[in-house]
């Protein structure tokens, strides 16, 4: 694939995988992106997977002509971006790495070398000529890892983004970007809006005519689009209008009550209702979701004496992805002694900006003309 003359695409397409880090749902893979720049030095960003060693290895020799890169810049030592620069240093013995002071010292712990002899460090502002194009630093702290760096390449106005602007899915699958792109920030760099922000403030200043990510395609069209999700996103602002349920029901009376409340709502006319399952959904698209809508409904049984165990993990998702700016509703369920709206509460305490609506739905085992009324009340609120 080329991106410009001069910058060739030396990734590869994962199709092998089930849950990237343990634990994400891809059902059409992941890509894991490298790219290589041809000037009169050549530079490589970073590696692959390991599983993907040797196809990554030829991409670049093709690219290269088997001419010896001069460079292997490395942006994010996560391993499926770096797992492969001990191989790469040892294929092409003249190569120096560049790379911030942190991704060095986590060079020796995975590699147990930090390749001293060969360190070129940078950090904020500094360059790097490889003849016409001319390479410049950007320091990205936390997005997601510590030693994160970014490039831009003035020449073709090209910024590579490591993490940031990455997707989920392979390259060689049609899909919708915002919704793997949004499952994908949410899950994994989500907590770190305020470095995000940061990011994008250094990136306004810039001429980008191309987005160059470690995962997901490159972007060159509508560029405004994707640096305006990202800015909503990182900013925990609202995406979308609209209600997004997320529930559990142990025998079925619970859920009978969410599906009233989401009739209620789209009889008075909220523009979206979506109702997640917790117990049987993907966890990270109702993560997703809850980030996107502006208002929250929690719906689940009293469990000893807590709440059902997928919505404590639910709000634990939240919670720990500074989850805020946003409208809440709670519904609670229990035979004898209902305490999950307190419960909830209490875990969404440390959240900022939190508005709780007046009306909370207390369900005594099974729905009655009492708890519908209430939910009929939360509607008209929530509208």
């Amino acid at each position: 694939m080329e991106i410009t003359n001069d910058i060739k695409y030396a990734g590869v397409n994962d199709h092998e995988i089930d849950l990237f880090e343990g634990q994400y749902i891809v059902e059409n893979g992941m890509a894991y992106n490298s790219y290589v720049i041809l000037d009169e030095k050549i530079a490589v960003f970073d590696t692959v997977d390991a599983n993907f060693k040797e196809e990554w290895l030829k991409n670049v020799a093709d690219i290269t002509s088997e001419k010896a890169p001069d460079y292997l810049i490395v942006q994010h030592m996560e391993p499926d971006h770096s797992a492969n620069i001990a191989v790469f240093m040892e294929t092409y013995p003249s190569a120096k790495i560049v790379s911030s002071a942190k991704a060095f010292t986590m060079m020796k712990q995975f590699f147990g070398t930090d390749f001293a002899d060969r360190q070129i460090i940078v950090k904020e502002g500094d360059t790097l000529s490889l003849g016409k194009h001319e390479l410049s630093f950007i320091a990205a702290p936390m997005v997601h890892w510590p030693e994160v760096i970014v490039t831009y390449d003035s020449y073709d106005k090209v910024l590579f983004s490591a993490d940031g602007f990455g997707k989920f899915g392979a390259l060689d699958v049609e899909e919708d970007w915002a919704c793997e792109a949004r499952r994908y920030y949410i899950g994994i760099v989500g907590k770190f809006g305020v470095q995000v922000q940061n990011l994008l403030k250094k990136a306004a200043g810039l001429d980008i005519s191309t987005i160059c990510p470690l995962h997901g395609p490159i972007l060159k069209e509508n560029l405004g689009y994707y640096l305006d999700l990202y800015n909503t996103w990182s900013s925990y602002s609202v995406e979308t209008e609209g209600v997004m349920i997320a529930y559990t029901s142990v025998y079925g009376n619970t859920k009978k009550a969410v599906e009233l409340l989401a009739e209620k709502l789209e009889s008075f006319g909220c523009p979206k209702v979506v109702v997640n399952d917790l117990a049987r959904c993907d966890m990270a698209e109702a993560v997703e979701d809850a980030f996107r809508y502006g208002k929250l409904v929690l719906a689940t049984t009293t469990y000893n004496g807590d709440v059902f165990p997928f919505m404590r993990e639910f709000i634990h998702d939240l919670t720990e992805r500074n989850f805020q700016n946003r409208t809440i509703g709670l519904m609670e369920n229990g035979s004898w002694a209902p305490t999950a709206v307190k419960t909830m509460q209490k875990m969404l305490e440390g959240c900022k900006n939190l508005t709780f609506t007046d009306t909370s739905v207390q369900i005594m085992s099974a729905l009655n003309d009492n708890s519908a009324a209430q939910i009929e009340s939360l509607a008209k609120e929530l509208i």
